[in-house]
């Protein structure tokens, strides 16, 4: 089969169905062979039979002796029908008295009492067919044999049955010929016809531009076909998500770039320009380059939270929880914060499945946008648990919050949310989402302190416990 596999469905079909078609016609005319000599012989059979019975009803006996009166007119026209020589013989049962063409073949088995038997024989190198019967005699012979029983044999030339025979068997050839080329002629026309939607849509997709990835309709394909062209749309789709990805990450670095390479190559001329002290210029070369470098590395990570793949498996959230705080400790009290980690819930399973790398990426990202915009002294506090089927890592803060027009603008790239002046890239939130989303779950911002005057802020990433890594992808 794996050679078969390189071939063309229709050079396929017509390799299976052309043999297997010439072997049934085979066969056919080796049963029309059988069928036809069958035929023929039992129709020259009952001839050979009337002959026999004719002759036997002409046997006396009444002198003591065999005798038989031939109906020469019922011999002569059944040796027209025969088309052939016609011999008989009239004998006792133990063959001593004998009328007619003496050493004509015996049957081959012992006769029974009014049992015709028929059998082919050599008769002086002419094949002929032979029809005997006994049957017991009227009274007992006197004269030449003892024996009670007479035998009477009728036999034929072989030509008038050959004829027939051939010409059944040739009919029977034409009608199988006839069949077969009507049987190829629909093969061939159903696999035309088959295979006729896929050469169009062979012709359809080959007339598509390079960037047209609209799906192809399944309407037009057979059913046994539809589910490999849904395949190929689903394909596209993934397809046409990674460029529009890719685009996207080309646009945005195009657009976030430019403006601090711009400002760095001018303040480089300034520093060139100017002999005095360059230490300030140094300085604000430096703060652009690290907002470049953070820029980049957020852009990355945010292209890698749109394509990278999944490599989901079981995680601790808690222990997850506590590397991330544990690496932004340090920033934490260089901002004059308090970062601390507590459960979600008292006891309970903190046992989750997901990505720990892209979920770690995702919270970190939390983390650093609350430890910049909470006001030195406030509280921020990660949070990791099990509620509702649904695994949940939540960061809480107490600083200003956000109003209602900053959540509608959530994760959307490059929009820094709230009222300060916090350098920032604007793709903290778009990350966690888009890391969240692959899993199939989502990102939700609520008061931390309803009701204050300093609400706070929460930012809860959930995602269901049962995402696996075939869920997670889909849903990328």
């Amino acid at each position: 089969m794996s050679r078969w596999s390189h071939w063309s469905l229709r050079r396929t079909l017509l390799a299976v169905l052309l043999p297997g078609l010439l072997l049934v016609m085979g066969l056919e005319l080796a049963a029309g062979w059988r069928n036809a000599l069958a035929a023929a012989n039992t129709a020259f059979d009952r001839s050979l039979l009337g002959a026999i019975k004719s002759m036997d009803a002409n046997i006396s006996t009444t002198g003591g002796g065999l005798a038989v009166e031939l109906p020469y007119q019922m011999l002569e026209f059944f040796e027209l029908t025969a088309s052939g020589q016609v011999f008989y013989r009239v004998a006792s049962g133990d063959g001593l008295v004998e009328i007619g063409n003496a050493g004509l073949p015996g049957p081959p088995h012992a006769l029974a009492d009014r049992a015709p038997q028929f059998y082919d024989a050599n008769y002086f190198g002419v094949p002929v067919r032979v029809g005997a019967w006994q049957r017991p005699l009227d009274r007992e012979l006197s004269q030449g044999s003892h024996s009670d029983r007479v035998i009477v044999q009728v036999a034929e030339t072989l030509e008038s049955r050959q004829d027939f025979t051939r010409r059944l068997v040739w009919e029977s050839v034409a009608r199988d010929t006839l069949l077969l080329a009507t049987a190829l002629a629909l093969v061939a026309l159903a696999v035309y016809g088959a295979l006729r939607p896929l050469s169009r849509l062979r012709a359809e997709v080959a007339r598509r531009a390079s960037d047209d990835l609209t799906p192809i309709a399944t309407d037009r394909v057979p059913k046994d076909v539809a589910p490999l062209v849904e395949a190929i749309n689903l394909h596209m789709q993934r397809y046409g998500r990674a460029m529009a990805q890719q685009r996207q990450f080309i646009d945005d670095a195009s657009h976030q770039l430019r403006t601090p390479l711009t400002t760095l190559a001018t303040q480089v001329g300034y520093a060139l320009r100017v002999h005095d002290d360059a230490t300030h210029t140094l300085a604000a070369i430096k703060t652009e380059l690290d907002a470049a470098i953070r820029q980049t590395n957020q852009m990355l990570a945010l292209a890698r939270a749109d394509a990278q793949e999944l490599h989901a498996g079981p995680l601790d959230l808690m222990a997850l929880a506590e590397t991330v705080a544990r690496r932004l400790w340090p920033l934490a009290r260089q901002q004059g914060l308090d970062l601390g980690l507590e459960p979600l819930a008292e006891g309970g399973p903190v046992r989750a499945w997901g990505d720990a790398g892209l979920l770690e990426q995702a919270l970190a990202n939390l983390v650093h946008n609350a430890l910049q915009h909470v006001p030195r002294g406030g509280q921020v506090t990660v949070q990791a648990g099990v509620r509702g089927g649904m695994a949940l890592l939540c960061v809480r803060d107490d600083g200003p919050g956000l109003s209602a027009a900053d959540r509608a603008c959530a994760g959307q790239r490059f929009v820094r949310l709230g009222t300060d002046n916090t350098q920032g890239s604007g793709l903290g939130l778009s990350i966690a989402q888009a890391i969240v989303q692959r899993h199939g779950g989502y990102l939700q911002l609520d008061d931390a302190t309803p009701g204050a005057a300093s609400p706070g802020l929460a930012v809860v990433l959930a995602w269901p416990l049962s995402a696996s890594p075939s869920v997670a992808e889909a849903s990328g």
